[in-house]
């Protein structure tokens, strides 16, 4: 995603979007190598008519387990130690490699519940985790800028195109290719994320898997049917869906959920005033209204765009998809 400030606001300038692999080609996010990444950004860029090397402004994420992202309640202290503090914090949120923790974090200001205590918005990888991306993008030719992680872009794109409201929280689901990011946050609760491991793919592979077919014809289906692709007779009655065989869908529903079912236990905030739903996986057929049925709250489709002057010059059927991308380019602008 593209975006320039000007007088009048945020502009939406271009977008862009390549498949790793190519179209009609099985999907395996265990087999995509690094070739193949830079291959694809770099044809990307092309078609977009943009020269790596000429990108001033790059904002870049990481995800999944790779990144953690929490808050942290601890003691008020001098910046130094704070530094130490938050390190040592980091290890115990991140898988280690071998290599040391590098962290960046952000002080919200003080606790409401308890004195002398503080929030801190904490975000922590390893080298050797910041290393690879960093490689990976002078590969493709950019100068790297800031590195993020999708939690935050996604808040970021939010907040970007909606207001949080004034009591509760927002459910925040970006469903990508292998995993998804939930984020739960409101203006006076605890911000809180997620990574599950349920992604697009699964839902096509446990097609493919249940429906003995190849993986090509199953994301066909995906497309056509959506969630009631795993049905053997097609019907759109909800009702029916849930007596059903439980599926992939049901078992990102139940981690939404457990994980719903945790942060109101943690945090005495169990009011929650709607989902939004983003990411690639976001526009199957069905699965919007599966996820307001079975967890009995409003949920809506996320378009980071919205609010982005431009947006009715571009043609795109889900803008959902560009929800992560939109909040990276809003971070270039805040960092200003």
């Amino acid at each position: 995603v593209l975006l320039e400030k000007n007088r009048g606001g945020t502009k939406i300038v271009n977008t862009g979007i390549r498949l790793v692999p190519d179209q009609n080609k099985t999907y395996d996010p265990e087999s995509i190598t690094k070739p193949m990444w830079v291959m694809a950004v770099r044809e990307l860029m092309r078609e977009m008519n943009i020269n790596p090397k000429r990108v001033k402004n790059l904002v870049s994420s990481l995800n999944g387990t790779n990144v953690s992202v929490k808050q942290i309640t601890t003691m008020d202290m001098p910046e130094d130690e704070l530094f130490s503090s938050m390190t040592f914090e980091a290890r115990k949120h991140i898988p280690m490699d071998g290599s040391d923790a590098v962290i960046d974090f952000q002080v919200f200001g003080p606790n409401p519940k308890e004195v002398d205590k503080i929030d801190i918005g904490l975000v922590a990888c390893t080298k050797k985790v910041s290393n690879a991306h960093l490689e990976l993008l002078k590969e493709i030719g950019f100068t790297p800028g800031i590195i993020d992680a999708d939690p935050i872009a996604l808040s970021n794109a939010f907040g970007n195109s909606k207001e949080f409201p004034e009591e509760g929280a927002v459910v925040l689901l970006d469903i990508g290719s292998v995993s998804s990011s939930l984020v739960v946050w409101g203006r006076k609760d605890q911000f809180f994320t997620r990574d599950i491991p349920i992604g697009g793919y699964h839902f096509i592979s446990s097609l493919s898997e249940k429906l003995d077919m190849d993986y090509v014809s199953a994301e066909d289906k995906m497309m056509k049917d959506g969630i009631n692709s795993f049905q053997s007779s097609i019907d759109n009655d909800l009702n029916d869906i849930s007596v059903a065989e439980k599926n992939v869908f049901d078992n990102l529903i139940e981690d939404v959920r457990r994980t719903l079912r945790y942060y109101a236990k943690t945090t005495n905030q169990s009011f929650f005033t709607k989902i939004m739903i983003s990411g690639g996986g976001s526009s199957t057929q069905g699965l919007k209204e599966m996820i307001e049925q079975k967890l009995s709250l409003s949920t809506e489709l996320f378009n980071p765009f919205q609010s982005l002057a431009g947006f009715e010059n571009i043609d795109i059927s889900n803008p959902g998809q560009y929800a992560i991308s939109t909040g990276l380019a809003v971070r270039g602008f805040l960092d200003e």
